[in-house]
C-alpha cells in the first residue's frame, strides 16, 4: 500500500487553522484576578467613613440623647448662654408662664457675666456644659476636647455648685472618640429633635411653626438665649408664650433634660484627664 507524504502547502494550512484556533481561545479567556493584600485607607478614606451622628446614637444610645422617652413631656433647651442681651429676657418670660428649662452654658461667656449664671439657677433651671469657646468640637483632638468641657464645668462648679452631666456639643457634633470619652466619664451626650431654626433671625410666626410642627412626645427642642454679634433673637423671645401656651393646650408638660431622660444635672466627682 503506498502512502503519500502531505505537501508543505497542506502542511502550511494545517499549521494555519491550529494557531488562529488556539489564539482566538486564549483572548477570549477572562484575564486571571490578582489577589493581593490590600494597600490601608488613606487619611481621606478614613475621613469618609467617619461614624454619622445616627450611627453614634445607635452604637451609644445610653449616652448620647436626641429625644426622651415618648411620653407627654417634653424640655426646652436655650443654647449658647449666658449672654445679657436676651438671656433675662427668655428668664421671665418662662418664669410667667411657670415653665421650667435647661440651658447650655458657654465658658467664656460664663466668665463674663456670672450673675446671669447665677440667675439661671436661681430660677430653677437645668443646666448643661456647651463647651468654653464654642468650637466644631468634633474636629479637635481629644485632648483639645477635654479642656474645652472640663474648663467650663470648673466655672459652672465654682458659681452653681454644679458639675453639668450633660454636654450638648456646639452644632450638635461630635466624634466617637469623644462620645467615648464622655461615657467613661459618666456625662450625657445631648442634642435634639426639634430645631427652632432661631439662630437665623427669622420672626415670631416661623420659629412657632418651626417648633409646633415638630414636637411630639419627648421631644427636646433647640432653641437659643445667647448668640453671637448681630443675632437677632427677638422672634424667639416673642414665640415663647404661644409656643409653652399652645403645647400646654395639647396637654404637654415642660420638664428639664435631666427629668425627661431620668438622670441627674450634676456629676458627683470630677472627671479625668486620659492621655
Amino acid at each position: 500500500m503506498t502512502h503519500h507524504r502531505p505537501s508543505r502547502t497542506a502542511l502550511f494550512i494545517a499549521l494555519l487553522l491550529v494557531f488562529l484556533i488556539t489564539g482566538r481561545t486564549a483572548a477570549e479567556e477572562p484575564p486571571q484576578t490578582q489577589t493581593h493584600k490590600a494597600d490601608p485607607p488613606s487619611f481621606e478614606q478614613s475621613e469618609a467613613h467617619t461614624m454619622t451622628l445616627a450611627e453614634l446614637r445607635r452604637k451609644y444610645s445610653d449616652t448620647f440623647k436626641f429625644r426622651g422617652p415618648r411620653t407627654k413631656e417634653v424640655a426646652l433647651t436655650f443654647d449658647d448662654v449666658p449672654d445679657p442681651r436676651f438671656t433675662q429676657q427668655i428668664l421671665r418670660v418662662l418664669k410667667s408662664k411657670q415653665v421650667h428649662a435647661t440651658f447650655f452654658i458657654v465658658g467664656n461667656r460664663a466668665r463674663k457675666h456670672p450673675d446671669l449664671v447665677k440667675a439661671i439657677k436661681k430660677n430653677g433651671h437645668a443646666i448643661g456644659n456647651h463647651s468654653y469657646s464654642h468650637p466644631l468640637l468634633k474636629k479637635m483632638s481629644l485632648a483639645d476636647f477635654q479642656q474645652q468641657i472640663l474648663k467650663t464645668e470648673r466655672i459652672v462648679f465654682r458659681l452653681t455648685g454644679i458639675r453639668p452631666k450633660l454636654i450638648r456639643p456646639p452644632y450638635g457634633e461630635i466624634n466617637e472618640e469623644q462620645v467615648k470619652w464622655a461615657k467613661q466619664n459618666g456625662y450625657k451626650i445631648v442634642n435634639w429633635n426639634v430645631d427652632s431654626l432661631d439662630w437665623k433671625g427669622i420672626g415670631k410666626e416661623e420659629v412657632k411653626h418651626n417648633v409646633l410642627s415638630q414636637t411630639g412626645p419627648g421631644s427636646i427642642i433647640l432653641q437659643h438665649a445667647g448668640g453671637g454679634i448681630g443675632t437677632d433673637l427677638s422672634g424667639t423671645i416673642a414665640a415663647l408664650p404661644d409656643i409653652i401656651d399652645e403645647l400646654k393646650s395639647r396637654g404637654y408638660q415642660f420638664v428639664t433634660v435631666p427629668e425627661l431622660l431620668n438622670t441627674s444635672e450634676g456629676k458627683t466627682t470630677a472627671s479625668s484627664i486620659q492621655r
